[in-house]
């Protein structure tokens, strides 16, 4: 004991692995980290002897590099974050900015059920097949070792498919549906994002990688216009609900005439125009004037004729009196 002294006790404040160690507390395999390694998405091991040393360093950055995988981000990306942020610039408005696109868009709570209480939901009828379908699509999401358990991450679009389903719509409709709809919206959600990054956010994220100031304040415009998206297109969902429900219900009565009209009382019918007739109208006053054109011409070919009408009336009265 007498020759050991305190240089010969190893004192280690900060874990180290092998890079077998480091695959197993990260969950990622060998071949990656040392793809990561060629790649310069981390940092150089410390050599010792014939086998290469890791710290928490690398423990974190694999964590980090994972967690941005999972968000949807590149390698290549993730390579220009990782190299801004040990140039000094940080990256906690970066991480801001990404935590908040990448959270709820939705105040909606998701919900827990059952597999029995899902057919007794759609009228006690056991469907695997319709189950299935509504896991491929994420309105149920299967719980890890709760086979007869599902998570449903939007209890209203379920509760639409009750009622759909319950009026008399087949789930194999329901589905087909749904994704038709989803297609359509995701048109609607890329156009949106589309026009508020070239009109809002290209002066934040002009430059790759943003910086921390821009990114947070960026972060905060997302909050901001979050509900616009839902805003607006519920809006002009309600409009448009409205002018083709009324027309859905006009074709189905068979009326071609505005609702409340009497057809018996001789209210008009709409009376279509040949395409050429159009076009030389909006040549001569301009779209905007069309209809109003038109009913004016209609109104004084209508009082030409009632006058034509009286005069040959009051002609035959002359020519009556004349033979008297």
């Amino acid at each position: 004991m007498s020759g050991q002294g305190p240089s010969a006790v190893t004192v280690r404040s900060a874990a180290e692995y092998r890079i077998e160690d480091l695959a197993h507390a990260t969950g990622a395999t060998v071949r990656t980290i040392r793809a990561y390694q060629d790649r310069g998405l981390l940092p150089t091991p410390e050599r010792r002897g014939r086998a290469n040393v890791y710290g928490d360093t690398h423990l974190a950055r694999l964590r980090q590099i994972s967690d941005l995988l999972d968000r949807g981000y590149t390698l290549a990306s993730i390579k220009e974050l990782l190299e801004a942020w040990d140039a000094g610039r940080g990256l906690g408005g970066v991480l801001g900015l990404v935590a908040e696109v990448h959270g709820p868009w939705t105040d909606e709570q998701a919900d827990r059920i059952t597999r029995d209480e899902l057919h007794r939901k759609f009228g006690g009828v056991q469907d695997d097949q319709a189950v299935a379908e509504a896991v491929e699509l994420g309105v149920l999401e299967p719980i890890p070792g709760r086979r007869d358990e599902f998570l449903v991450p939007s209890p209203q679009e379920l509760s639409v498919a009750v009622e759909l389903h319950g009026a008399g719509v087949p789930l194999t409709a329901i589905s087909g549906h749904l994704r038709e709809l989803r297609g359509q919206v995701e048109h609607i959600a890329s156009r949106f994002l589309e026009f508020t990054t070239e009109h809002v956010f290209a002066r934040y994220l002009g430059h790759r990688p943003p910086t921390d100031a821009d990114a947070s304040e960026a972060a905060e415009l997302v909050r901001r216009l979050r509900p616009l998206a839902q805003q607006t297109v519920g809006a002009e969902l309600a409009r448009a609900m409205r002018t083709f429900a009324t027309r859905h219900l006009q074709h189905h009565l068979g009326a071609d005439t505005p609702p409340g009209s009497d057809p018996s009382a001789g209210d008009p019918r709409p009376v279509l125009l040949p395409p050429e007739t159009m076009r030389a109208v909006q040549e001569l006053v301009g779209p905007q004037n069309v209809a109003a054109f038109v009913a004016a011409a209609t109104e004084r070919e209508v009082q030409a004729r009632t006058l034509d009408t009286l005069a040959a009336s009051r002609g035959k009265c002359n020519q009556v009196d004349q033979m008297g």
